[in-house]
């Protein structure tokens, strides 16, 4: 009696990619690391498995309960990398003295993290991080969002499609210590990162739990609302919140003069929920709202680095999502067509496969995708399979036209095929479609 053969399910919070949505996100990709070497940003590469301490002391132990981890045979405690930012820091620490500043680094990778998966957000998700380290100046802030917004245009999106709301760590922590001394700015910044996710009472709630009566908290509430920075500045007349409203000023203005400005919208209740960000944050949001969550955020984090037991050395990044990323392309129709693409293929009708062997190879070395028959099929199912692939060229390799020194191009979207030498081809022309013989 055979044996049953078990079919197995994909884990919860994971996923497939195809050919056809493959190739997709393989565009999206590629734009977002094209955008990123054109500013200079130099590719690293980076390990899936951390030692767990890594996270619980930059974020505390119950960050474990959100965590891919487990003790590997050597006894150590270890996590699957749930963000690249410790990862990169700790690089920067081991080479400080040898590299050149600023640091430009960019990488494209998955990453895990055990929570409960939800629209655009999976157990294992895939993202871009481009990091600046080494350089305090607003110029460097506006360059990582002028990168992004190049990054979104390039991908298709107008600011009719995007924002970036932009906001600045120190003019909420300054306000919190103007209003009272006592607040715990960790726990306030928090609640104002999930004021836009609860109602207002709930808000209150958290505010007051932080440190804040319920008149401070709406005075607060009220402040951030205003959006005018020198009303801030006069409310907490204090040298911080004025240094942070001239850097946050500073970033804007550079970001006009990179030609982004208009993507970027002043929005202090925007406050990321990472501890370790220090000035300017920022997150991109579907303009529309039909995507709900931000899509992706960033900002600058001076401390880390020297947290990691490095040397001082100021730092802002950001990290676009491609999953949510393809839900903001999607909604705005300018995520691309789900399909495959093939320049060439190569027919063989009886014993012609040193031929088209030869034609297969002379055309991949001039850079087209090329596929041939590996599976001994009739003519009527390589024409089929060709069909299926998008192949745009089809070149019939057969014996009787070998028998005339000729190979038939056949053009498949027409159907109009030619009889061409077959020494003339694909010859010297590195794209020598149908139409160049017809």
């Amino acid at each position: 009696m055979a044996q049953r053969r078990h079919m197995y399910d994909r884990l919860k919070g994971f996923r497939d990619f195809y050919p056809g949505e493959m190739a997709a996100r393989r565009t999206l990709i590629d734009t977002l690391e094209e955008t990123a070497r054109r500013y200079g940003f130099r590719e690293v590469g980076t390990p899936a498995l951390e030692e767990i301490d890594m996270y619980v002391d930059k974020s505390g132990e119950e960050i474990v309960e959100e965590l891919y981890s487990f003790t590997d045979q050597g006894g150590r405690g270890v996590a699957l990398t749930p963000e690249l930012t410790p990862t990169v820091a700790r690089m920067v620490v081991a080479k400080q003295q040898e590299l050149a500043k600023p640091i430009k680094w960019y990488s494209t990778r998955p990453f895990w993290r055990y929570e409960e998966p939800q629209q655009g957000r999976f157990r294992e998700f895939y993202q871009l991080n481009a990091d600046i380290f080494g350089s305090a100046e607003p110029t460097a802030d506006a360059e990582i969002l002028a990168y992004a917004a190049d990054a979104m245009t390039g991908l298709g999106l107008t600011s009719e499609d995007f924002e970036f709301r932009v906001s600045h760590r120190d003019i909420l922590g300054g306000l919190l210590a103007a209003i009272d001394d006592d607040v715990q700015v960790r726990e306030a910044i928090r609640a104002v990162d999930k004021s836009a996710k609860i109602e207002q009472a709930e808000y209150y709630d958290l505010l007051v739990d932080a440190g804040l009566t319920y008149d401070q908290a709406a005075d607060f509430d009220e402040l951030l609302d205003t959006g005018d920075l020198d009303e801030l500045v006069d409310f907490a007349g204090t040298e911080r919140v004025e240094a942070a409203v001239e850097n946050l000023q500073a970033v804007l203005d550079a970001a006009e003069d990179f030609g982004v400005r208009e993507y970027l919208t002043l929005s202090l209740e925007t406050a990321r929920g990472l501890d370790y960000y220090t000035g300017v944050v920022f997150e991109c949001f579907d303009s529309t709202g039909e995507v709900s969550r931000a899509v992706f955020g960033g900002g600058r984090y001076d401390d880390l680095i020297e947290s990691f037991g490095g040397q001082s050395t100021p730092a802002v990044g950001v990290a676009p999502g491609l999953a949510p990323l393809s839900l903001l392309m999607e909604r705005a129709g300018t995520w691309p067509e789900e399909s495959l693409s093939t320049d060439y293929y190569v027919l063989q009708v009886g014993e012609t496969r040193p031929t088209a062997a030869r034609i297969a190879r002379e055309l991949r070395a001039t850079g087209h995708v090329v596929e041939t028959d590996v599976s001994g099929r009739s003519f009527g199912a390589q024409l089929e399979y060709a069909d299926s692939i998008n192949a745009e060229t089809a070149v019939i390799v057969g014996e009787r036209d070998l028998a005339n020194d000729e190979v038939t191009i056949k053009d498949m979207a027409s159907g109009d095929q030619v009889q061409v030498p077959v020494e003339e081809f694909p010859g010297d022309d590195p794209d020598p479609r149908y139409e160049d013989f017809a």
